[in-house]
């Protein structure tokens, strides 16, 4: 709607809608990127306590050799029976890491500044060194009580995704060199990680102009910003709220997924559907598989990729990533290993691939070539799909 001076909506006749409806927008960008920061700083809070409470449990226990990871194991089968996804041993192990890269006379000395509700108050003794001593803690800390989240919250001004990229940072000056920075700057989680990978740190330090570089680093590229509904579908966010995360960031991306699992679903009773963008976490950086099938005749899963472009060897590689990660934490004992299938959609273009490499031997390779859908009908009806929700979209 153009913006003009008079504009009639019905009977209600408005000066200015554009303002409104701007201003609207503006306000609900602004509550939601507010509710992301509380959120996260709650979530950031909540793994700091028990990361604390963890490290706490095991500096009580008498028995030290091999301990730590045996509490690890069944805390985390105990956490995800009543909890569901977010506390494998991976994520508990960050978060008993990021209590001690945080030391609590740190955390607590930032909590009692701020804080005008509670009195706080932090006790030390000249025990044996801990491990939160060896990273920087100083004396053995302990609390006198538990501190409220709300609380301990206001000590953590990046979210959760920041820190997690922090910890592959192990030099505590260069840490908190990256920290402070994506606190002055307002890095995103992708353009925090983007300076560690590239060695930021050591590249201002050995430049001769390290004003430049830091006022360089200052300026957010477009593939940095983030909007407030990305930051709401962030993957730690979902989780710690116990949330689904189903959505697709293309429709037709989705149309075509959905339609891809309808069409496998009705070749015949040998693909039974197991899951439709389902999220995997590798280290710090989490991916996502399009649809997970398992074959009855070949007994093995069917991890599906659909790319909405050219086919690429990167395509492949994630490929045999996933089919790796499938085979270690998905599949079940006796099952035939994975097999993966790559589907490209381009207007001009619509192949698929298999990725085979890594069976165990040839046979068993061409038992899939043989049962599984053939390429040939898989492209033209991916194709097919395409330009019918292309049609639909444009007619909308």
């Amino acid at each position: 709607m153009s913006k003009t001076t008079d504009k009639t909506l019905g009977n209600f006749v408005h000066t200015d809608y554009d303002s409104l409806i701007d201003g609207i927008h503006s306000l609900l960008e602004t509550a939601r990127h507010s509710a992301v920061r509380t959120v996260n700083a709650l979530m950031t809070a909540t793994y700091w306590e028990i990361g604390r409470r963890i490290v706490e449990f095991e500096q009580r226990g008498e028995k030290r050799a091999g301990y730590g990871q045996e509490l690890l194991k069944r805390l985390s089968s105990d956490l995800c029976a009543r909890f569901g996804r977010g506390f494998g041993v991976d994520n508990l192990q960050r978060m008993r890491g990021f209590y001690l890269a945080w030391g609590p006379d740190q955390i607590y000395a930032t909590v009692s500044r701020k804080s005008t509700s509670t009195e706080f108050v932090l006790t030390t003794s000249r025990k044996s060194q801990t491990p939160s001593a060896e990273l920087g803690c100083g004396k053995s800390a302990t609390m006198s009580r538990i501190f409220d989240l709300s609380d301990l919250a206001q000590a953590f001004r990046l979210p959760w995704s920041h820190y997690v990229h922090l910890l592959s940072v192990k030099n505590r000056d260069v840490r908190a060199f990256y920290e402070v920075e994506a606190l002055h700057n307002g890095w995103s989680a992708r353009q925090l990680d983007r300076q560690i990978s590239s060695l930021f740190y050591e590249r201002t330090a050995l430049s001769k102009n390290k004003a430049n570089m830091l006022a360089k680093a200052a300026r957010a590229t477009a593939e940095d910003r983030v909007t407030a509904e990305e930051e709401l579908k962030d993957p730690y966010v979902l989780e710690f709220l116990d949330l689904k995360d189903e959505y697709s960031e293309n429709d037709l991306e989705e149309g075509l997924i959905r339609h891809l699992e309808h069409f496998l679903l009705e070749l015949g009773g040998d693909f039974a559907f197991i899951g439709r963008q389902k999220r995997l976490r590798i280290g710090g950086e989490w991916y996502r598989v399009d649809l997970i099938f398992f074959h009855r005749r070949l007994r093995c899963l069917v991890v599906i990729d659909l790319k909405v472009g050219r086919f690429t060897h990167a395509d492949a590689g994630q490929m045999h990533l996933y089919l790796n990660y499938a085979r270690e934490h998905w599949s079940r004992p006796g099952e035939n290993p994975p097999v993966g299938l790559i589907l490209c959609a381009q207007k001009d273009d619509a192949l698929a691939k298999y990725a085979l490499e890594g069976l165990p031997n040839k046979v068993l390779a061409r038992e899939y070539k043989l049962v599984l859908p053939n390429e040939k009908l898989l492209a033209k009806e991916l194709d097919k799909t395409r330009k019918a929700l292309e049609r639909r979209r444009n007619l909308a």
